[in-house]
């Protein structure tokens, strides 16, 4: 199961993380966001993780010009896009070889199959002005509705206590999940010890 941790806010922690048996570290360039990175991590800092973890900066409905110098300055090896951006913005990045994770609301109707060819993941999240980040969670059932073939991250207020129900979850497409908020001591500072508490029960097999 793919874990990616999401609102890096600071260096310490960061590189903590990135020791774990995590896959993804999110960075948001969302300025409205109370985790926007920007002047929070240098990106010196950001080029010293271990190659093994996909650099992931998020995005809401920024123009292409601004995704490509962040993506450049902060040594990104990954693009979410958590907005309204087109099939042709996916294309784009990915011609560039950046993986590509495209957020929607699983709740609306949505041309899954237009993106699918540029996208790497799919995120589901708990729809919201202000676009993540809202620690609710929405409907699981409504996974059931996704018939697409490419894989998905859950998102969207998992907390400490549903490791569980995450193993229950039993879909084709589920690859893993995406957290912040619920694992967090103010907003960008992650409580260390939740989240290794819920990674081991996340990967305890049972015998």
């Amino acid at each position: 199961m793919i874990v990616k941790i999401c609102g890096m806010g600071d260096t310490v922690r960061m590189h903590q993380l990135a020791a774990m048996p995590v896959d993804m570290l999110g960075f948001i360039f969302y300025p409205k966001s109370p985790r926007y990175v920007v002047g929070k991590i240098d990106p010196a800092e950001v080029a010293k993780l271990p190659v093994n973890i996909e650099r992931v900066g998020v995005f809401v409905n920024a123009e292409s010009e601004e995704i490509h110098e962040m993506a450049e300055s902060y040594f990104l090896t990954a693009i979410q896009l958590h907005g309204n951006e087109s099939p042709e913005l996916c294309k784009e990045l990915k011609a560039e070889g950046y993986a590509i994770l495209k957020a929607f609301n699983i709740a609306k109707e949505n041309d899954y199959e237009a993106y699918a060819p540029f996208c790497n993941y799919f995120l589901f999240d708990t729809p919201s002005a202000q676009h993540g980040g809202t620690g609710q969670k929405f409907d699981w059932t409504l996974l059931e509705n996704y018939k697409g073939s490419t894989p998905f991250l859950l998102s969207g207020g998992i907390g400490p206590d549903d490791a569980e129900a995450v193993k229950q979850i039993d879909h084709p497409q589920f690859a893993g999940i995406d957290i912040n908020s619920k694992f967090e001591i103010e907003p960008g500072v992650k409580d260390m010890s939740l989240i290794g508490i819920f990674l081991d029960e996340i990967n305890h097999k049972e015998h």
